[in-house]
């Protein structure tokens, strides 16, 4: 059976939407570019990219539908389906899961009553776990809306959740102030974050962060670096190889015997040799 034509919005709806969706393409050269804040645009109106989303978006930019859809469905801050007032995120990669986030996520399962990408029963709450959001020397690290809550345990982040439920006040741990997801659909749409406070506030990266850029700015004492097969003789200051002997993997191969004495090896033998 042939798919119905999605349907419109309402006129008020579709008129605020189009002069909307004027401003953001006026920034881009191409109005193709404007596709990605304009599924944030649509996914702010009711929270998840609809049909009727992705027919604006086409409209707009002069696409057809397969077009946006294959945009919508390949990032995964677009949602395809209703979700909750708060998309409660907790970072399952390597470093936030040997600190405590797996556990995180599975108490998180039970508390809350929901799988990944379930939502509760109120709509308050979607859970998922997320990939790494840069902020690694916070782990483990859940986030609300793309915002970050650092240093979580299971007993926080339960909390936070039951507060976000209750209609508690919650602050981030940094950054601007907490708000719905479709408030945030429209912030990452590019339009001004007006709250009271928002501009003002401002995130951090930690020390583990920065290190990176305060040894490129000179800021940090560097680290000797010796090659791994320079010789460091047994009496004297230790060797410090020259900028020839600092080898990359674009030097010509050396013998196995050169990066490893104790066991020499020539070429392979010939065989019959």
């Amino acid at each position: 059976m042939p798919q119905l034509p999605a349907p419109d919005y309402p006129a008020d709806v579709r008129a605020r939407l189009d002069a909307d969706a004027k401003e953001v393409v006026a920034r881009y050269p191409d109005s193709r570019s404007a596709l990605l804040p304009l599924l944030h645009l649509v996914q702010s109106q009711e929270g998840y990219v609809t049909r009727t989303g992705v027919r604006f978006c086409a409209e707009t930019l002069g696409l057809t539908t397969a077009e946006v859809t294959a945009v919508s469905t390949f990032y995964s801050m677009y949602r395809r389906k209703p979700s909750g007032d708060y998309q409660v995120g907790v970072c399952t990669n390597t470093l936030c899961a040997v600190m405590g986030g797996d556990a995180i996520f599975d108490e998180l399962k039970q508390h809350l009553g929901v799988g990944n990408n379930e939502t509760t029963e109120d709509g308050k709450v979607t859970l998922e776990h997320i990939e790494c959001n840069a902020a690694c020397d916070f782990a483990p690290v859940v986030m609300v809306n793309w915002e970050f809550f650092d240093d979580q345990t299971p007993e926080s982040a339960k909390r936070l959740v039951d507060d976000l439920r209750a209609g508690r006040p919650v602050r981030p741990t940094r950054g601007a102030p907490l708000c719905t997801y479709k408030e945030t659909a429209r912030i990452l749409a590019g339009f001004p974050d007006e709250r009271p406070g928002a501009v003002e506030a401002t995130g951090g990266a930690g020390p583990a962060s920065l290190i990176g850029l305060k040894l490129a700015k000179g800021e940090t004492p560097q680290h000797r670096v010796v090659h791994p097969r320079a010789e460091t003789p047994q009496d004297g200051p230790p060797h410090d190889p020259s900028p020839s002997e600092h080898l990359s993997s674009n030097d010509a191969p050396q013998q196995t015997s050169a990066s490893d004495p104790a066991h020499p090896a020539g070429p392979a033998a010939e065989e019959g040799e």
